[in-house]
């Protein structure tokens, strides 16, 4: 299977999208209740069935019906299967699908997080509506968690170091540049917003493995990964912030493949104006070059919108194949978006496309894709083929049953929690407060001399050797954990991890003190190869 069978045009030919040529990205659009989805429907399981994997999110909730087949009960069947014999589709006949249902809040499918490590400064603060000067504050968060060896994985670590850093204001200023109690706090005004929105469940461990989004089941079929975002819709930043992380996972997990027979993995971005309302210029700038660069990965990006005018003009440009159901000409935004779509196809003599687009019925399209040098074919009037699936949602009962077959079944499920920086920071404050007891029960004198609970942020090197030795063990133990409960094995050694975390401390504190700044290297290295 070298193509994808889109319908057949009003010429009599058929329509295909070249499996060679589909990771050069594309777009479906039209008006609400044109058929957008059951294109996408058709479009994802024939990339399925090719043993191309799928991602798609199911904004409405009806597309989890992927997963089962059709059947001459449901509803519309009779129209299915008129539309497939006016195709002469003398193969039709109804089939399921291997799909993963994902969900951030764990309710119709597994759960999906990331820490706020791999989140990074960028995303979050779109996610907060930051501006420069917070997002600045922001940036010196991260910098300074990573210079100490704190583990930003959950809102609660991102909620300690921004009470750390309100704390300790002045000290990150003569370092980092200014830093303000009233940025700090608009971030956590922020923070406890986004909290709200039950952005904490996607903030954690086990972060997700891009590789579990690119498999095929046994007898060859790409897995459809299926996000149920019918709430998250509720929370369009964290919907459009989420799907922009995972394209940037995407980008830098997978390796160069340069343009293969087919692509490694699709990509189907609904309701993809959400990404660019109301987005900074950088943030425009990162998503063109996701998209430009991800198609040498092997990923092909859809976006899927009702306006095409919603997807700016430069990152329009990169999408080779097009599907434009029908656009309706009420308002004057409805009309320009009728002349721009109708002026990025190629040209047909035979066909009046502005009119066309008007004219176009329910399952019905104009169609235009990559030949295989590359060129646009000329745009076609187009009878969209059937789905072979369900058009409709799966019933509790189906979902449980295809979470239990899942691949990836258990292994998301249940959290994990390990130390992090809001841990090592609690525990430094009751050791603050403990010592605090302790003074106004002892005096300051007698205080002084007994040995500190633990080491300060601000220590030189003995307070650097044991935070560097702690929080190597207290990581790959973690780790270990973490795999462990996956069901996955690990060669990874706490102890040797913290010895050649302290080791490489040590070593940087000395060679500094004797001009040789990279002992820390050298002894890193060489303890971690004798604890092997």
């Amino acid at each position: 299977m070298s193509e994808i069978f889109l319908g057949l045009g009003a010429n009599g030919d058929r329509q295909v999208l070249r499996l060679g040529r589909a990771n050069r990205h594309g777009l479906i659009a039209g008006a609400t209740g044109t058929g957008k989805t059951v294109t996408l429907q058709t479009i994802a399981e024939q990339f399925s069935a090719a043993g191309v994997p799928v991602f798609l999110a199911d904004v409405k909730g009806d597309l989890s019906g992927i997963a089962m087949p059709g059947s001459p009960q449901f509803k519309n069947a009779a129209i299915l299967e008129e539309r497939a014999k006016e195709l002469g589709m003398t193969d039709y006949a109804y089939s399921d699908n291997p799909a993963v249902f994902w969900d951030i809040y764990g309710e119709q499918g597994h759960p999906v997080r990331t820490t706020i490590s791999e989140m990074g400064p960028l995303l979050l603060s779109r996610l907060m509506d930051l501006n420069d000067t917070q997002e600045g504050v922001l940036n010196v968060v991260f910098r300074f968690a990573d210079e100490q060896g704190l583990l930003l994985l959950d809102l609660e670590d991102l909620q300690a170091m921004l009470a750390f850093t309100a704390e300790h204001a002045s000290e990150l200023s003569t370092k980092y540049g200014n830093v303000t109690k009233a940025s700090v706090g608009t971030i956590q005004r922020q923070l406890l917003a986004l909290d709200s929105q039950g952005a904490a469940q996607f903030f954690g461990e086990p972060a997700l493995e891009i590789a579990d989004f690119i498999t095929c089941d046994e007898q060859g079929r790409g897995y459809i990964n299926v996000l149920a975002a019918d709430k998250l819709m509720r929370s369009p930043k964290l919907y459009a912030t989420f799907l922009l992380w995972l394209l940037s996972e995407l980008f830098e997990a997978l390796p160069e493949v340069g343009d293969p027979d087919k692509p490694r993995l699709v990509f189907f971005f609904d309701e993809a104006h959400l990404l660019f309302d109301d987005a900074p210029g950088a943030l425009q700038d990162k998503v063109e070059q996701v998209v430009r660069l991800v198609r040498s990965k092997g990923v092909g990006v859809y976006f899927v919108t009702q306006n095409p005018i919603d997807i700016p003009e430069k990152i329009a440009g990169q999408l080779g194949n097009r599907v434009q159901h029908a656009l309706r000409a009420f308002t004057p935004r409805d009309k320009r978006a009728i002349k721009a779509a109708a002026e990025t196809f190629r040209i047909n003599p035979e066909l009046d496309v502005e009119a066309a687009i008007t004219e176009l019925k329910v399952g019905e399209a104009l169609v235009s894709t990559l030949n295989d040098d590359g060129s646009p074919s000329v745009v076609q009037r187009t009878l969209v083929a059937p789905p072979r699936s369900r058009l409709g949602p799966v019933t509790p009962k189906e979902r449980a049953i295809v979470q239990s077959i899942s691949p990836v079944e258990g292994k998301y499920d249940n959290r994990v929690d390990r130390e992090s920086a809001e841990e090592v920071l609690a525990a430094k404050a009751a050791d603050a407060a403990a010592t605090a007891q302790e003074v106004a029960e002892k005096g300051e004198e007698t205080v002084r001399k007994e040995a500190r609970k633990s080491p300060g942020l601000w220590d030189g090197i003995g307070g650097k050797v044991a935070k560097a030795a702690a929080g190597a063990a207290a990581g790959s133990a973690g780790a270990i954990l973490a795999q462990t409960m996956q069901g996955k094995k690990s060669r990874a050694n706490p102890q040797a991890s913290a010895a050649s975390a302290a080791a490489g401390t040590v070593g940087d504190a000395l060679g500094r003190a004797i001009g040789f700044p990279g002992l820390g290297r050298f002894a890193r290295n060489l303890i971690g190869g004798l604890m092997r």
